[in-house]
């Protein structure tokens, strides 16, 4: 499928819908303790988008029965929000996704409850910095391959992670997916190459052990298939005319520092 190239109008839509997803992200937050179940932090989410005169995109999307995905510990990717408390030591990734004016926006974070682990505490952060090392690799004329290149030699091939491979990053605007898709796993100089006004995702999943996945009879819920700890980060790149703009970023999120994380 051809990927699409945005006008100068469409990708102000998509700066719209992108920093209102990354509101979504710094609002809910605070309300992520222990005790609070994934049911509620579904239901703040919903009422922020509605009352902001957006939809949440998972609701209903292709059977997906809540506003956003929760994915805790060894849940790599859509959890369904429900009954289930947060207690301290959990790691939970909150996956939002949000329509305005007919433009989606996709952004994911992790956050820890309580006193996290320090193996849980370097995932999560070797995981942000994987996502940023994909991103640094986007410019017109590079290709996607760079991006799961960059992000594989760094989560495993120093740390030794298992990088899924099931799902990956994808293209969007008038649609929730649509091309490219995204892999976090990919050869230096192959593949799409990048033009100015594509959008896309870039949300690697990494494992503390082994990369394969299975899914619970729900349908949607996908855990490591070795019960580990997965982390997972999400942004929204436009490709500009020098290199890239993150539509999702946040002033309180996550920023690469100014030397790579090692340790």
């Amino acid at each position: 499928m051809a990927v699409e190239i945005k006008s100068a109008a469409e990708i102000e839509k998509m700066r719209a819908t992108c920093r209102l997803a990354a509101s979504v992200l710094d609002y809910i937050g605070p309300h992520v303790q222990p005790g609070v179940t994934t049911e509620e932090l579904d239901r703040l989410c919903h009422a922020y988008i509605t009352e902001r005169g957006a939809y949440p995109s998972p609701l209903n999307y292709k059977g997906f029965p809540k506003s956003i995905c929760t994915s805790i510990n060894e849940v790599v990717c859509h959890g369904i929000p429900g009954p289930r408390k947060l207690v301290d030591g959990d790691i939970i990734n909150i996956d939002i996704t949000t329509t305005l004016d007919g433009y989606f926006g996709d952004t994911s974070e992790m956050f820890v409850v309580g006193e996290g682990s320090p193996e849980a505490q370097r995932l999560i952060e070797h995981t942000r910095e994987a996502l940023w090392l994909g991103i640094m690799e986007v410019a017109p004329k590079k290709r996607l391959g760079d991006v799961g290149a960059a992000i594989y030699e760094f989560a495993h091939g120093e740390h030794g992670y298992g990088v899924v491979t099931d799902f990956c990053g994808h293209g969007i605007g008038r649609q929730f997916h649509m091309a490219p898709q995204v892999a976090h796993v990919g050869r230096r100089n192959s593949g799409l190459r990048l033009r100015p006004g594509m959008t896309f995702t870039i949300e690697p999943m990494i494992n503390l052990g082994r990369p394969e996945t299975r899914i619970l009879d729900d349908g949607w819920t996908a855990l490591t298939i070795d019960n580990k700890l997965s982390a997972q980060v999400e942004h929204t790149i436009l490709v500009t005319e020098t290199g890239y703009d993150v539509l999702t970023m946040r002033e309180t999120g996550w920023h690469p520092p100014k030397a790579p994380i090692r340790c």
